[in-house]
């Protein structure tokens, strides 16, 4: 079975929560027999010279224009002229703003899977016409592709209440890569940092990660016990993450850079509290990866952090900066240096096998396929 995949930035080491999703997938669906190609965005690719392949898992580098709104729109048309070139028995679209392609690969005569990530209309850094293409993207998706995938219930409701699509959806969730914590702790070390004496956050410097509350909050709470550590960066320069760098370092806040393997790890295992203060997510990547490590976690009571199902204790309000900085403390005084969490459902060789169910209910009709 020959599958194109698109709508992504590409990987490995490119951050963002649907890259580190297909990271994890595609190699294993490469294992269970496919042929998968990645069209990856050649502006974000750091390898020299370029990885033909990784894990298993073949890559195009296609060009893709620096025009905030439209980048992944053109570059996924471009995938799409590409997956009928070589006669892909699948094309998969990752997130809705790339989905607004699916009307001309269905012209095309493509069988098309959208996984739906969550409504990226609702992130803060859109103008309004981004907003609108990305929202033209989710009305293709729920009537006209073959197949979509939803990542969470909160997708699975919108796509039923807003488009009554409840056909050929399969409620697929997010995993996570349960691995071992690092014992070292030379790369904190070098950063500063004592275990146990940090707060961490995680994510792309943009409007809706809110990390500027974080900080905040955490300059408001007091807590100069703790250290406050930002891993990540901007995909690119904006003023918004040109605001954030300045702010962090005026208030000592730790920047680390986009950071993967063994320095992720540490950071992860050594932390305090993990904070996702974020106004929009899909399913929480980082979160789930907070819990893998047994860390304590603070979250904003969004729709998408609700429906992980932690403790009530766990979530601030989000616009309510009294109640994260109340939060926050109670999470620092909480006198558990872990916390335990029930992770099954988030099992990457599992969720593996059910996307193959989709594709087999596309190009094997007799087979039958479970929706939600």
């Amino acid at each position: 079975m020959k599958v194109v995949v698109t709508g992504l930035r590409g990987f490995p080491n490119i951050q963002g929560g649907v890259e580190t999703h297909c990271e994890e997938l595609y190699p294993r669906l490469a294992k269970l027999g496919c042929e998968v190609t990645v069209v990856r965005r050649k502006g974000f690719v750091q390898e020299n010279p370029p990885l033909a392949e990784y894990r298993g898992v073949k890559f195009k580098d296609i060009q893709s224009p620096r025009i905030t709104g439209l980048e992944a729109a053109l570059h996924t048309f471009a995938s799409i002229l590409y997956a009928k070139r070589v006669r892909a028995d699948i094309l998969h679209i990752h997130a809705i703003g790339p989905a607004i392609n699916v009307p001309i690969a269905k012209l095309l005569g493509l069988k098309v899977v959208v996984t739906h990530h969550g409504p990226d209309y609702d992130r803060e850094k859109w103008g309004f016409l981004a907003r609108n293409i990305i929202k033209m993207g989710e009305y293709f998706t729920a009537k006209l592709a073959d197949r979509i995938i939803a990542i969470s219930t909160v997708i699975t409701g919108i796509l039923e209440k807003k488009y009554k699509r409840t056909k050929n959806v399969s409620l697929i969730y997010n995993g996570v890569t349960i691995l071992p914590g690092s014992t070292s702790t030379n790369y904190i070390e070098k950063l500063g940092l004592k275990p146990n004496k940090y707060i961490l956050a995680v994510g792309r410097f943009v409007e809706e990660k809110r990390f500027d509350k974080l900080i905040e909050a955490y300059v408001k709470a007091n807590c100069t016990d703790y250290s406050l550590v930002l891993a990540g960066d901007a995909d690119y320069e904006t003023s918004y993450s040109y605001y954030l760098k300045n702010f962090a370092e005026e208030n000592q806040v730790t920047l680390t850079g986009i950071v993967k393997g063994e320095k992720l790890y540490q950071l992860y295992n050594n932390a305090a509290l993990f904070v996702l203060p974020s106004s929009h997510e899909g399913l929480p990547i980082t979160l789930l990866e907070a819990m893998s490590y047994k860390r304590k976690v603070l979250a904003s009571d969004i729709p998408a952090n609700l429906a992980v199902g932690l403790p009530e204790n766990v979530y601030f309000k989000l616009d309510d900066q009294k109640d994260f900085i109340k939060r926050l403390n109670e999470r620092l005084n909480d006198p558990s240096l872990t916390a335990e969490y029930d992770l099954t459902s988030y099992n990457w060789d599992h969720i593996a096998e059910e996307v193959l169910g989709v594709y087999l209910s596309l190009t094997n009709p007799q087979r039958r396929h479970t929706e939600s």
